[in-house]
Order: structure tokens, then sequence, then C-alpha cells
């Protein structure tokens, strides 16, 4: 990325994440008691540092200290959301309170204590909010769907495909997940396994430290496994974790295709991060299938999920693409389903199929 870019992109990221948790941070200093205040200041500082700290030490030199910070930090980013809308929700009823009285008598008899067992409650609901989302992120589903191509494939009457992007290999994402995640694709003994970008989260220092790539080999695929780029590769640097992936059994199609089994294509785009991160454009869909046999099924991985009638327009028949997460966490669903039109699950567009097969 431009060094111009990347600055002006660094201060926009930092500036938000900081007014945030300084809103967060007086919310909850209101309710507070006098004698809690400064125990309040240090651990607040403590989570709404530790996930920047952290991946700044994971750059410097890994070590057990940058791996808990990451993981406390990444916790927080899913806590502080909720925070957010706690406070948000406490000022409207403040709001609400100034024009139309609702607050019970009793919550002025003693005011302090109130302030602060609503403090107590909110931080044990947003917990169990948490809790709940690490549980369900631990415990990847699998969503079968027959889909048809009406195209010939020669000798090939059907395949059986494993899909699975934005797996973000790396501190969070460790070998015991990656393990999970790997027996969960061999047990449904599929044909071809596709990642579609995002498969190394950011640095990939925590990736070598762990040899994820040795469980990434344990893969079985009949006609092998590819992957794209997305964009976490271009944030850590999609020359070295292209590589390493290469390296350890992944083929990677980076604005290119290839035909298998002289049955069908299998089409691959680098992510659209790369004009952000090098300046560079990626070719256009058109360029990329120069050549290609369109009366035999294509098959185009695409990260991001954007003009997706590029894709119609070219004739391909199936899409896989990842990124939106679909929003990640309440209430961000509604904004990704706002700015993509499909941002989760699958739908036809034409003779278009699209598919998010997201972890």
């Amino acid at each position: 990325m431009k060094k111009s870019s990347f600055f002006v992109f660094f201060i926009i990221v930092f500036s938000v994440y900081g007014l945030v948790n300084l809103y967060i941070f007086f919310t909850g200093w209101h309710a507070v008691p006098e004698g809690h205040k400064i125990l309040y200041l240090i651990i607040y500082l403590f989570l709404s540092l530790s996930y920047i700290a952290g991946r700044f030490l994971e750059r410097k030199s890994l070590s057990w200290f940058s791996s808990l910070l990451v993981w406390i930090g990444s916790f927080w980013l899913a806590a502080m959301v909720y925070f957010l809308l706690f406070s948000i929700a406490i000022d409207l009823l403040r709001l609400i309170n100034l024009i139309v009285p609702v607050y019970p008598a009793s919550f002025y008899n003693n005011i302090t204590y109130t302030k602060f067992e609503a403090f107590h409650i909110i931080i044990v609901i947003v917990a169990l909010i948490v809790a709940g989302g690490y549980i369900n992120a631990r415990n990847p589903k699998v969503k079968k769907l027959n889909l048809t191509i009406n195209k010939s494939a020669g000798s090939l009457k059907q395949i059986h495909i494993a899909a699975a992007s934005d797996i973000h290999l790396g501190t969070i994402i460790c070998r015991s997940r990656l393990e999970k995640i790997v027996n969960i694709i061999n047990r449904l003994n599929a044909d071809l396994v596709l990642l579609p970008g995002d498969v190394v989260d950011e640095d990939l220092g925590p990736v070598i430290r762990q040899n994820l790539g040795e469980t990434l080999r344990k893969i079985k695929s009949k006609y092998g496994v590819y992957a794209i780029t997305g964009n976490h590769e271009y944030i850590g640097g999609v020359e070295p974790a292209c590589k390493y992936l290469i390296e350890h059994g992944i083929v990677e199609l980076r604005d290119s295709y290839i035909k298998i089994i002289d049955s069908f294509y299998l089409i691959g785009r680098e992510d659209r991060a790369i004009k952000g991160f090098t300046g560079k454009t990626r070719r256009s869909l058109e360029e990329i299938m120069a050549g290609i046999d369109g009366s035999l099924p294509l098959i185009l991985m695409d990260h991001q999920p954007v003009k997706l009638e590029e894709a119609e327009k070219n004739g391909i028949d199936l899409q896989l693409s990842g990124h939106t997460h679909h929003g990640q966490i309440w209430p961000f669903n509604f904004i990704a389903k706002k700015i993509y039109e499909l941002s989760w699950g699958y739908t036809e567009k034409g003779t278009l199929t699209i598919m998010y097969p997201a972890v």
C-alpha cells in the first residue's frame, strides 16, 4: 500500500476506534464509585489497547505474551460493540427521562449503588453474548447444497466440492481449530476443495510458528486444493502468504484458471485489495477467461462479492466468495445486507449461482 494511503487508512481506523472507546469509557466512568475509578481506568486501558499492542508485538517478536494480548484484544473487539450499544441505549434513556420521567422513584434512593449494579449487569450480559459467539465460532456448521449446471462436462456427471472461505489462520485460528476444520472437510470426502480467500489472517509469523501448513497438507481431495487471495493476505503480506500456502500443497489461482480433468474450468481472481496495497489493478474477468471453452462448466472464486453482473456477463456458472462474514456479529448483519447484493448463503442471478461458504 502506498505510504500516504496507508497513513490515511491508519488515521481513520484508529480515530474511530479511539472515539468509540472514549465514549464507552466515560459511560462506565460515571457508573463506577470513586473508590473503584483507578482500577477501572487501568483495566479499561489494558483491554482497549491489548489488540493493538499484541499485533504490534507479533510483528516484532512472537511470544506467549503477544498471543495473549491478541486473544484478549479480540474478545474486547466483540465486547466493545455491545458496550457501545448499551452506552447509546443508556444515553437515549437519559434523554427520554429528561423529557418524560420514566425512572422509578427507587432509582434515586441510592443512585450510586443503582448505577454500579447496572454496570455489573451489563458486563455480565456482554460477557455471556461474547462467550456464546465464541462457542458458535468454534463449531462450524456444514451446509450441503445440490446444484445443477446445465452444461456437458464430458464423462464427469457429478462432483463433490467442499468450500471454506475466511479461515483466517493465525493466533486465534490456531492448530486445534484448523485440525477441526480439516477433519470436517475430510469427512465430506470431497473431490475438490476450494478456499476462496483469507486463508491466512494477517501476520504469517503465528502460522509458521504453529506449523499450520502441515495441518493444511492433511486435507484430502481427489482433484486438489485450490485457493485465492483475500484482503487479509494483502494486509499481512501477500507474496510470503501465497508462497507458504503453495509450499504446503495449496494451489493459488491469481487472476488465472485451470482446466480440471478436461471437464470444467476453475477460475481464481486476485482480491480487490491489490490496488490499495500495491497500486496494481487486477485483470478483468474477460481478460482472465480469454481462451476458455465456455461450453464447459465455469466455476469462479472471487473473495469480495461485488459486481456480480460481471460474472453473469462472462458466463460463469458458479461463483464462490466470502469476505462479508454476514456482518460477523449482530447488528452488523443488517449493514452487510445493505452493502452487498448477497451477504450470506446462496442465490441465483440468471444462469449464475453465487455461494458464500464462510467458516
